[in-house]
């Protein structure tokens, strides 16, 4: 039995927060009714992040809305949102994602949600809250991003500001939602009482940034500086960063550098034997780094450092590391089949419970796939 076993989650939410929050709550074991528009679905079907089609659809679809069920109803249309309320009435919790207005003139606000189920917990998630001069701003991940000032902190400082490589603030907002609602269901078990759970993608990419935007505010207010090279981190100290070697790169973290020196035979780092100047000097430092490490390989380099317990790494793409035993042993893939049986490859819920990995074989529905059912269960 899954931790969420016989909870019934409504999904309105479309793109990628909203369905991020409910994919991760379905790997529990909830119960996920995504309700789509009729003809159109859920926007994020006909959403390409790739050339990839994946049975007539988008691969991003197919990989956020697995373990789901898809019941279509239009919710302008007054039958159709009065099925959608009979569904209210029986959830657990419910997830949105329209912009702030949207829900209001739907009539399913969280007062009037409440009047059909006042147990219920009630989740949001928006680009920036409800308050404020970007409220009606779209919520965007890229210009999340930049809003953020998450990109000043990637990149080389000659290079300008660099996005991650992911739709971050979508995920990362969605984890965050869904731990809103795992609160919530616990003091719903507790007291009887539902609640209303907001989570919005920038706080959440504020939260991601905690460590640095401390260190800002108490910094005496000197700018956030990113190295000149090698950057990974605008504040830490050298030799903080991914280094090009002859054959590859290689991923250095936090180390003494007189000691980084000997190991290495590279005379040019043993003068900076105090702990200050691997900060004020980490861009000399770094460069001498940099030119050392070309001139060998990385096996050459991790035969080295890894015996004498220095934090480094070999740097990888998907091709290497899923055909190294130390992906193999982790089980992290699995495989899923749709309702005409085609099946395809993903990833599987990080969680384990009782040290036992948690999978699902079951794919991502068809447009309307579960109205019928659905409605024989509920209406």
């Amino acid at each position: 039995m899954k931790p969420l076993q016989d909870v019934l989650i409504i999904d309105l939410s479309q793109y990628l927060s909203g369905p991020c929050c409910t994919l991760k709550l379905a790997d529990l074991g909830a119960r996920v009714i995504k309700v789509e528009k009729p003809e159109t679905g859920d926007s994020c079907r006909s959403m390409y992040i790739s050339n990839v089609n994946m049975n007539g659809e988008s691969s991003i679809f197919r990989a956020i809305n697995r373990n789901k069920e898809s019941f279509c109803a239009d919710l302008k249309n007054d039958l159709d949102k009065k099925k959608v309320q009979q569904l209210i009435s029986k959830a657990d919790a419910l997830v949105h994602n329209f912009r702030p207005g949207v829900i209001q003139r739907l009539g399913l606000d969280y007062d009037s949600v409440k009047d059909l189920n006042p147990n219920i917990v009630y989740c949001e998630i928006s680009g920036y809250g409800t308050e404020g001069p970007w409220k009606k701003k779209p919520g965007q991940d890229l210009l999340i991003q930049a809003i953020s000032g998450v990109t000043t902190l990637s990149g080389n400082a000659n290079k300008g500001p660099v996005p991650l490589g992911l739709a971050m603030a979508d995920m990362l907002s969605g984890g965050h939602l869904a731990q809103g609602i795992l609160a919530g269901l616990v003091q719903k078990g507790k007291t009887g009482k539902g609640c209303k759970v907001s989570v919005n993608m920038l706080e959440s990419m504020l939260d991601l940034q905690f460590e640095t935007v401390t260190t800002f505010y108490h910094d005496g207010g000197q700018p956030t500086q990113r190295t000149e090279s090698n950057n990974a981190h605008a504040y830490l100290g050298a030799p903080y960063g991914i280094y090009e070697t002859s054959n590859g790169f290689l991923s250095l973290a936090m180390g003494a550098i007189p000691k980084l020196g000997e190991l290495l035979d590279c005379p040019d780092l043993l003068e900076y034997q105090e702990f200050n100047s691997w900060y004020d000097q980490r861009d000399e430092i770094k460069q001498k780094l940099a030119n050392h490490l070309k001139t060998n390989t990385t096996e050459h380099w991790l035969s080295i450092l890894e015996p004498a317990d220095i934090w480094c790494a070999d740097v990888m793409n998907w091709e290497r590391l899923f055909e190294h035993d130390g992906f193999k042993v982790l089980d992290m893939l699995q495989t899923v089949e749709m309702s005409d049986n085609y099946k395809y490859q993903t990833t599987r819920c990080p969680i384990k419970i009782d040290g036992k990995v948690i999978k699902n074989t079951k794919g991502s529905p068809f447009l309307g796939e579960n109205n019928n059912s659905i409605t024989a269960e509920f209406l």
